[in-house]
C-alpha cells in the first residue's frame, strides 16, 4: 500500500499536528499544545473551508467547469480558494482589504487569482467595502458563486467535521481548553461544537482584537461602535457580527493588542521555532492573559489554533522597519525577563 500519496495537493489538507510548547508557556502548569495549521497545502485553516464550500457547491450543480469562485478574504481564505480552483478547473475573484499586506496579494495574484483592493476602515454596509466588492462581482458575474465564509454555515461545518474531532483524537479526549482567534468564527465555533459534544466542560476561549465589536458583543449582546479603531492583525475580530460566529459555544472571549501581538509572534519563532502568523501570536497573548485570570492546573490539556504561516508576514510582523513605524520595539523580544513583565496589556 502507498503511504502519504495523494491524487493532487488537496488530498494533503487537514490532518495538521500537535506539537507541546514549552518555552513560551513556563510558568502554566497545564500541558499546551499548538495546532499548527500552518501544515495544510495552502499554510492555514482556510484551506479547510475552501475546500468543503465549494465541494458542496459541485454537490449542487452550482459550479461547472469554467465558472468562477467570488470571495471576501483577508489574504489566507483567498489563497486556499484560488488553489483549490486551480486544481478544479474554476476562476477565481477577491476582494481584499488595503490591510493586507503585499506578499499575500503577491501569493493570490501567483494562483491566478483576479484580486480587487478595497479600503478597510470603511463600513461593513459601505459599496467601497470588501464584503460589498465581492456581493456586487459575484451577482454581475455569471456561472459565479459568492463563498460568503462570514455567513456561510459551511464554514463552521468544515471544522466540525475535520478540526474537532483531530483536536479530540489527538488529545485522546483529555482537552479541558481550546483557544482560538475569531474572525469569521468558523474555527472556534465548529471545533468547540464538536468537542462540546464529546465533553460540555470543555472551555471555549475567543480571542478577539482590540478594535473589534466581538469581545464586547458576546458579553452584552449589542453592538458598541466605541470599540470600533483602527488595528493591525489580519484575520481577526470584525466590525460586523458574522454568523459563522456561535457565540453560545463561546465562555469567554480575551481581547489582545497589536502590540504585544506582535511580539509573541517574534517570540514563538525565536523560542519556539514556529514560524507563524500574525494571529499565532495574538492566539498566545490570549492565552496569557487568560492564565493570567484564569490559572490552569497540571491536569488541564490546552489547545491553542495556530492558524497560518509567517511567511506572508515577512514585510509586516517580522520586518523591523515595519515594527519601528508602528511604534513597536522589533528588539523587545530578545529581552525577555523585562520585556514582556513591563509592556502593558490591554
Amino acid at each position: 500500500m502507498k503511504i502519504n500519496v495523494h491524487d493532487n495537493i488537496l488530498g494533503l489538507i487537514g490532518n495538521t499536528p500537535l506539537v507541546k510548547l514549552n518555552k513560551v508557556t513556563e510558568g502554566i502548569a497545564a500541558t499546551v499544545y499548538a495546532k499548527l495549521e500552518s501544515y495544510n497545502p495552502g499554510h492555514s485553516t482556510k484551506d479547510r473551508i475552501a475546500l468543503h464550500i465549494i465541494e458542496a457547491a459541485e454537490r449542487k450543480g452550482l459550479l461547472k467547469p469554467g465558472s468562477t469562485v467570488v470571495e471576501t478574504t483577508s489574504g489566507n481564505t483567498g489563497f486556499s480558494i484560488a488553489m483549490v480552483c486551480i486544481i478544479k478547473g474554476y476562476k477565481c475573484i477577491l476582494a481584499v482589504s488595503d490591510k493586507t499586506k503585499e506578499e499575500k496579494i503577491a501569493y493570490l495574484k501567483t494562483l491566478g487569482a483576479t484580486v480587487h483592493i478595497c479600503p478597510a476602515n470603511v463600513p461593513a454596509d459601505d459599496p467601497r467595502s470588501y464584503y460589498e466588492v465581492a456581493k456586487r462581482i459575484a451577482a454581475e458575474t455569471t456561472g459565479s458563486i459568492y463563498i460568503n465564509q462570514y455567513f456561510n454555515e459551511l464554514n463552521i461545518d468544515a471544522h466540525y467535521q475535520t478540526t474537532g474531532p483531530e483536536i479530540w483524537a489527538q488529545t485522546e479526549g483529555k482537552i479541558t481548553h481550546l483557544i482560538a482567534c475569531t474572525g469569521t468564527g468558523g474555527t472556534l465555533s465548529g471545533s468547540a461544537k464538536y468537542l462540546k459534544e464529546q465533553n460540555p466542560n470543555i472551555k471555549i476561549i475567543g480571542v478577539d482584537a482590540s478594535g473589534s465589536i466581538l469581545k464586547g458583543f458576546h458579553e452584552t449582546g449589542e453592538i458598541d461602535r466605541n470599540d470600533i479603531h483602527p488595528y493591525q492583525i489580519e484575520g481577526m475580530g470584525k466590525n460586523l457580527i458574522p454568523s459563522a460566529l456561535l457565540f453560545d459555544k463561546v465562555d469567554e472571549f480575551v481581547r489582545v493588542n497589536d502590540e504585544m501581538s506582535a511580539y509573541r509572534t517574534r517570540e514563538i519563532a525565536l523560542k519556539e521555532a514556529i514560524m507563524g502568523g500574525y494571529t499565532t501570536g495574538a492566539v498566545t497573548q490570549g492565552l496569557l492573559q487568560y492564565a493570567d485570570s484564569h490559572p490552569f492546573s497540571a491536569d488541564d490539556v490546552v489547545v491553542a489554533i495556530f492558524p497560518d504561516h509567517g511567511s506572508r508576514y515577512m514585510t509586516k510582523v517580522y520586518s523591523d522597519k515595519w515594527m519601528a513605524e508602528q511604534g513597536f520595539n522589533s528588539n523587545v523580544v530578545r529581552d525577555y525577563d523585562t520585556a514582556f513583565n513591563t509592556q502593558s496589556i490591554e
